[in-house]
């Protein structure tokens, strides 16, 4: 499936009228998914990361879908919650603009390599079941990332939205500038072993705390999932701007 220029476009546009800030966010698995209890996994932003590099860039891309982020350490996962509300107008602007409910998302950081590294970010794709996928717009961390021009150890990011969720319980390729990485089916036995682990660590919450106080609480984690989680379309205040600051913020410091 491809996705024209016209409405690469128009995505921006619309984002620019509803006066957004750039920055980033998500988590969006379908309705009558179910969903692993957030705040009880333990894996960092890189144990989800695919990455791709070439000479000008370093490529790292990071699914915001909350059958993986809610795996992640609970400081790692509250945060991307809130970066993912504070975004909400954005993302929404983006996603109505391209006609779509609730669209898969992704965070993708371009790390410069060299003095005047060029980038490309519209010509990122992912691949899943014999289709191609190209973005259907981008919510950018800064005025930075528009540049498409980067230096040394400097880094841009922005929120990937695409026309449905990744298939994160299967496999998928991440492809720019002619390299790929199918890194994804390799992580699932990792995933499987900490949805276990999150699992058994959610029973033993509930049981300590049923036996502390003699009746049965739901740890906060072990809620239905949030409108962050989801990926519902909801009006939302303006979200603050973060600044150019974001960008090294939100990528993880131990790429």
């Amino acid at each position: 499936m491809r996705i024209s220029r016209r409405v690469w476009s128009g995505g921006l546009v619309a984002m620019a009228l509803a006066g957004v800030s750039p920055v980033w966010a998500q988590v969006g698995a379908g309705a009558g998914v179910t969903l692993p209890p957030g705040g009880f996994g333990s894996l960092t932003q890189n144990d989800l990361a695919l990455r791709i590099r070439t000479p000008d860039v370093e490529v790292r891309f990071v699914p915001l879908d909350a059958r993986v982020t809610r795996l992640l350490a609970r400081d790692s996962w509250e945060s991307l919650r809130s970066v993912v509300e504070s975004k909400r107008t954005s993302i929404d602007s983006v996603a109505n603009a391209a006609g779509v409910s609730r669209p898969g998302l992704a965070l993708v950081t371009f790390f410069g390599q060299r003095v005047n590294a060029r980038f490309d970010p519209q010509t990122l794709t992912v691949s899943a079941r014999s289709r191609e996928f190209r973005p259907l717009g981008i919510v950018p961390f800064s005025g930075r990332f528009t540049s498409q021009q980067l230096n040394v150890r400097e880094q841009v990011s922005g929120i990937y939205l695409f026309e449905e969720d990744l298939p994160v319980n299967d496999s998928f390729t991440v492809l720019y500038a002619g390299q790929s990485s199918d890194d994804w089916q390799g992580k699932q036995r990792s995933l499987d072993r900490e949805r276990a682990r999150v699992a058994s660590r959610e029973r033993g919450s509930v049981r300590d705390t049923t036996q502390a106080t003699g009746r049965a609480v739901t740890s906060s984690g072990a809620s239905g999932p949030t409108t962050a989680d989801t990926g519902g379309t909801v009006t939302s205040g303006t979200p603050g701007n973060t600044g150019a600051g974001a960008d090294s913020t939100l990528a993880d410091s131990t790429r």
